[in-house]
């Protein structure tokens, strides 16, 4: 087996470089929370693939499931010759995600393929246009998901010009906008929005509930339910972007829950299929049945070895009880980050939900944001053995997503490392 050394040479003159990676040691095998390299080395995973392997790595029930498909056949083109497993996959999420109504889903690839698809389905059951998102927003790399994302660099710079109708209102960021409650939150993005768009020209309000590559950035209790009440009011389809928080990562099945806020249409995907590429867009039947046959689709959506993977993650979550042993998770990980944070003057904030979680780093004694130190920190990680994660629009934020399945042993040493690195 080629060594991790070999394997870098081999892709810098195989891969474009615009594929950047976060560590140059390639994997050999991976499981429950740690990840091995060619190398033979050990890594503590607090990334889980961007918040994908809630399940864990080749997750008992989805290795069989795959295999089991594999053996049947791996592709016909639901739009060609559809399959029961395409279709078990739509009820299983019509029955989870938020809201006791009348629910139908189309499966997709990508979670830019689930909010592009979203954004059809609002422009097209509303004859609106105009689509409204948030500052420190990330929904995805293709145009239309690119216009409505806010970070420049990497995701955007001189790739334009995107797709139009798209406009963007301040977030409930509250270590950043002054202390601002839910409500008055709220009230201000609702102000910009029927002074700027005009309600009656909206089709879709796009939100994150607890946004990700933005920061994990956790609104102000009551902004959420605030927008909620407005976008029903307003006839303007509420989508929840729950890409990045869904299928028990905050410690509920979606993040919206904790507020008992029902979305008209959920973006979903990651988390969905234990690391196997499947996404969907869920929500109201009037809404997703609105738009003409043949208007939805695409080649490899809702593909058979894939929706048989999220079967088995799905009954996995059940089984493990994945919502708790996110919470847990999130208990364990806060108290750890806290201890730190209480001694370190860089750490503005800890925060997050369930197995999500994050600190923000600053110059010491200011809110002035410090990618310098946060890179350095993951860097330490990194030499240490633990894979990290930087985000936020500032680029100063270490977030985690350890896989749900992760032991108490491997989560100790992930902390003792992260500790360490501070203190280095």
């Amino acid at each position: 087996m080629a060594s991790s050394d070999e394997l870098h040479k081999r892709r810098g003159a195989a891969v474009a470089r615009g594929v950047g990676s976060t560590i140059a040691s390639y994997v050999d095998r991976a499981s429950g929370g740690t990840i091995i390299d060619v190398d033979g080395r050990e890594w503590i995973d607090f990334a889980a693939g961007i918040a994908v392997t809630n399940v864990g790595n080749s997750a008992p029930r989805v290795v069989e499931a795959v295999r089991a498909q594999v053996e049947r056949f791996t592709h016909t083109c639901f739009m060609v010759a559809p399959y029961e497993s395409y279709v078990a996959v739509c009820e299983q999420l019509n029955a989870l995600t938020p809201g006791a109504f009348d629910k139908r889903s189309a499966l997709f690839n990508s979670g830019a393929e689930a909010v592009e698809n979203a954004v059809k389905i609002a422009r097209h059951a509303t004859g609106r246009s105009a689509v409204v998102v948030f500052d420190h927003a990330y929904h995805g790399r293709t145009n239309l998901t690119m216009a409505l994302t806010a970070k420049n660099m990497p995701y955007k710079h001189r790739f334009g010009p995107f797709a139009g109708e798209v406009y963007r209102v301040p977030m409930s960021y509250p270590l950043r906008d002054g202390g601002l409650d839910g409500s008055t939150a709220a009230a201000r993005a609702i102000e910009t929005i029927e002074k700027q768009v005009g309600a009656e020209n909206v089709a879709a309000l796009l939100i994150e509930p607890i946004q990700g590559e933005g920061g994990f950035v956790v609104p102000a209790p009551g902004f959420l339910p605030a927008l909620r009440e407005w976008a029903t009011a307003a006839g303007v389809v509420f989508v929840a972007d729950e890409i990045q928080t869904g299928f028990c990562r905050t410690g509920d099945w979606f993040a919206c829950q904790h507020e008992d806020v029902e979305p008209d249409l959920v973006t979903l995907a990651k988390g969905i299929a234990g690391g196997l590429p499947l996404a969907a867009v869920t929500g109201r039947a009037d809404l997703m049945d609105a738009v003409h046959v043949g208007g939805l689709g695409g080649t490899y959506g809702g593909n058979p070895i894939a929706c048989a993977a999220a079967l088995a993650s799905i009954a996995t979550m059940h089984e493990l009880d994945l919502a708790g042993a996110a919470r847990r998770i999130g208990a364990a990980m806060t108290a750890g980050l806290r201890a730190v944070a209480d001694r370190d003057p860089r750490i503005a904030e800890v925060r997050g939900r369930g197995a999500m979680l994050a600190v923000e780093i600053v110059r010491p004694g200011t809110l002035t944001p410090d990618p310098v130190a946060t890179a350095a920190v993951s860097a330490a990680c990194h030499a240490a053995g633990l894979l990290t994660l930087t985000c936020g629009t500032y680029g100063n934020v270490l977030r985690f997503l350890p896989p749900l399945v992760i032991s108490d042993t491997e989560l100790r040493r992930g902390l003792d490392i992260l500790d360490e690195a501070f203190r280095s």
